[in-house]
């Protein structure tokens, strides 16, 4: 039997300490201090993101201590070089044509393919990996996890702000990403064999390198046995990335447990999802998602209720119960685009009402997201 072992990666963005917005000195030395101190940070396409990764973990606790010593590590190494670091889904207050791209092969190929789309894609995200069983099932378990999307999207939402402005979503991330082409949702293929096609296809046509050019919001790793979550944006909490890591171990294991659970998709339910999707990056934990077998709308917390209900012989077996509790905490407490609105908000009331109390109140989400993604108290 597997262990279901899962790694997490998260994208962070840097900030200038003094202004808040882009950094203009000190990034090479930031991420040249961050490779040599921590060789689990990685460069990602902008030069003001960096990403780190857990090795695999068989407990929330190996995943959150991991996690945690690297947060740390990249805020002790921004201090030494005023930069600040934090975990959201955009930047609240950076302008996206103000930035450098990464120097590297993959980077510059990207965007010479996708072109202006690639320089507006001011975004970080989580991505969760998780060990199956049977690798070759993968597939059919993608198809079959895709209506839990919009609820790990909900818990997860940490992007409202854009280019200084409140968008009125809670995760406008998904906008903004979704401007870049093989986004969104994977098509329903109908078994590995046509996935492997499509992807064959696709190559040799010269249209993507290989499958890790498929951005969706669930795939299959080409690097590892797992199947990789993409659609939660990056946490600024390290409990609520472990918190939604461990609901997804849960669903996978849930799903290979039970092969009549989601079977058979078809068009109205991909349609629903779709919609499902659009009021979690709306409204987060204040969403309405539409039951498909009830065709009715229903409160949050009774869909988070029933998908806790349907993990919780897994989770429990997988060490992950505290996970429920987490996510049931996020659903009561709000996400970190509630928090950010309400720095916002407050600092911004002190401001006054013109562009320099914007800025404030932009400057104040920015503190705030620093010290939360460390784990300082406010």
């Amino acid at each position: 039997m597997t262990a279901y072992r899962f790694g997490i990666e998260e994208e962070f963005f840097l900030a200038d300490a003094a202004t808040r917005g882009t950094p203009r000195r000190g990034v090479q030395g930031f991420h040249a201090a961050a490779k040599a101190l921590l060789p689990a940070a990685e460069r990602e396409l902008l030069q003001s993101q960096i990403e780190i990764a857990t090795p695999p973990a068989t407990t929330p606790e190996e995943a959150r201590a991991g996690l945690g010593a690297l947060r740390r590590g990249l805020a002790e190494i921004g201090r030494a070089h005023g930069i600040l670091v934090f975990g959201a889904g955009t930047h609240p207050g950076a302008a996206w044509d103000a930035q450098a791209p990464t120097d590297g092969a993959r980077y510059h190929g990207i965007l010479d393919a996708v072109r202006m789309v690639g320089q507006r894609t001011l975004v970080s995200g989580m991505h969760v990996h998780v060990e199956v069983a049977r690798p070759e099932d993968r597939v059919d378990l993608m198809n079959r996890l895709l209506p839990f999307l919009p609820v790990l999207l909900a818990l997860s939402v940490s992007s409202p702000f854009w280019q200084g402005r409140d968008t009125g979503l809670c995760g406008y991330r998904l906008s903004v990403f979704g401007e870049m082409p093989r986004t969104g949702l994977p098509d329903l293929f109908s078994s590995t064999a046509e996935f492997e096609r499509y992807v064959a296809v696709m190559t040799a046509a010269g249209a993507i390198a290989d499958a890790s050019f498929l951005w969706w919001h669930l795939r299959p790793s080409i690097r590892y046995p797992t199947l990789e979550l993409r659609i939660a944006d990056s946490c600024t909490r390290v409990d609520d990335a472990v918190a939604i890591a461990g609901l997804y171990r849960s669903l996978v294991r849930a799903a290979e447990r039970r092969p009549d659970l989601n079977a058979g998709l078809d068009g109205v339910a991909r349609a629903v999802l779709r919609e499902n999707l659009w009021r979690a990056q709306r409204d987060g934990v204040r969403a309405a998602p539409i039951d498909p077998q009830a065709g009715r709308a229903v409160p949050f917390g009774e869909a988070l209720e029933g998908l806790l209900a349907l993990v919780a012989e897994d989770a429990a077996d997988l060490g992950c119960a505290g996970a429920l509790d987490a996510a049931r905490r996020i659903a009561r407490e709000g996400t970190s685009a509630d928090r950010q609105r309400a720095a916002y908000a407050a600092a911004r009331g002190e401001a006054g009402e013109d562009e320099a109390a914007d800025q404030a109140g932009i400057a104040a989400v920015v503190d705030a997201l620093a010290r939360e993604t460390e784990g300082r108290a406010a």
